[in-house]
C-alpha cells in the first residue's frame, strides 16, 4: 500500500464522521439562527461532554453503551432545563444558555482536576479526535442521524420548543464524542452563516457543499501539515464559508 493510499484509508471514516455530524446539524443550524439561540450548540454540547466526563470518572469504557447513555441523558436533561428556562424568562434566553454552557464546562474542569489524564482527556472532548474515527464508531451515530432527519423532515415546521430542543441534544450527543465540541459547533453554525442570504432553495445544498468542503480539506491539510485535524477543520470551514458567503447574493439581491 502507497503512502497515499494508507492517508486516505486513514482519512476516510473520519471524512464519513463528518459527513454524519453535518447531515444533522446543518438543517438544525437553520434554525437555530431562525430561532436567535445561537449559543445553544456550545450549551448542549458542552452538557453532553460533562456527562462523558462523569461516566469516565467511574472507570467505564470510553466508547462503552454506558458512557453513551450518560452523554444522552445529560443532554436531554439540559434540553429540558433550557425549555423550562425559555418557558420562564425567554427575553433573557441567550444568557441563560450561555450561563448554562459556563457551568458546564466548569463543573467537567472540577471533575478532572485530581485526574493525572484530566487535561487531556479534556482536549479530546474539546478539539476532538476526528482523525482516529474508526468505521465500528459511524454505525449508532449513522442510525441516529437517520431518525433525526426523518424527524426534521417529517415535523421540522412543528416542531415546538421541547421537541427542537430534545431532536437537537439527540444529535450534539452522538456528534461531540466523534468530532469534539468544537467542531459540532462549527458545523452547525458556519455554513448556515454562509447561506443566509441565499434563496431558501439553494441554502440547503450550499450548506451542505461548504460543511463537506472545508472537512475535506481540513482534514487532508491536516495529514500533510501535520496540524490537528479538529482545529483546521474549523478553520477550512470558516475560510470557505467566507469565500461562500462572499460570492453569493447580497442582501438586497436576495430573493
Amino acid at each position: 500500500m502507497s503512502g497515499n493510499e494508507a492517508d486516505l484509508m486513514i482519512i476516510l471514516p473520519a471524512f464519513l464522521a463528518g459527513v454524519l455530524v453535518l447531515a444533522t446539524h446543518i438543517p438544525l443550524g437553520a434554525q437555530v439562527l431562525k430561532r436567535g439561540i445561537v449559543f445553544i450548540d456550545l450549551a448542549i454540547a458542552q452538557i453532553a461532554a460533562l456527562g462523558v466526563i462523569i461516566a469516565s470518572s467511574g472507570q467505564l469504557d470510553p466508547s462503552g453503551w454506558a458512557v453513551q447513555v450518560a452523554a444522552g441523558v445529560a443532554a436531554v436533561l439540559g434540553a429540558l432545563l433550557l425549555t423550562w428556562t425559555e418557558k420562564r424568562w425567554p427575553d433573557v434566553q441567550e444568557a441563560q444558555i450561555g450561563v448554562m454552557f459556563i457551568l458546564a464546562a466548569t463543573a467537567g474542569l472540577l471533575l478532572v482536576a485530581h485526574n493525572p489524564h484530566g487535561g487531556e482527556h479534556m482536549q479530546e472532548l474539546l478539539a476532538g479526535q476526528i482523525l482516529w474515527v474508526s468505521y465500528n464508531q459511524l454505525i449508532m451515530p449513522a442510525l441516529g442521524s437517520a431518525l433525526i432527519l426523518a424527524a426534521l423532515y417529517f415535523f421540522n415546521d412543528r416542531l415546538k420548543r421541547l421537541g427542537f430542543y430534545l431532536v437537537f441534544a439527540m444529535a450534539v450527543t452522538a456528534s461531540v464524542q466523534l468530532v469534539g465540541v468544537y467542531l459540532v459547533f462549527a458545523s452547525l453554525i458556519v455554513p448556515s452563516l454562509a447561506v443566509r442570504h441565499y434563496q431558501e432553495r439553494r441554502k440547503l445544498p450550499f450548506a451542505y457543499l461548504t460543511g463537506v468542503g472545508g472537512y475535506g480539506i481540513g482534514l487532508v491539510l491536516s495529514v500533510v501539515l501535520d496540524l490537528p485535524s479538529g482545529a483546521l477543520i474549523v478553520w477550512c470551514l470558516a475560510l470557505l464559508a467566507m469565500l461562500v458567503y462572499g460570492f453569493g447574493p447580497k442582501p438586497a439581491q436576495a430573493a
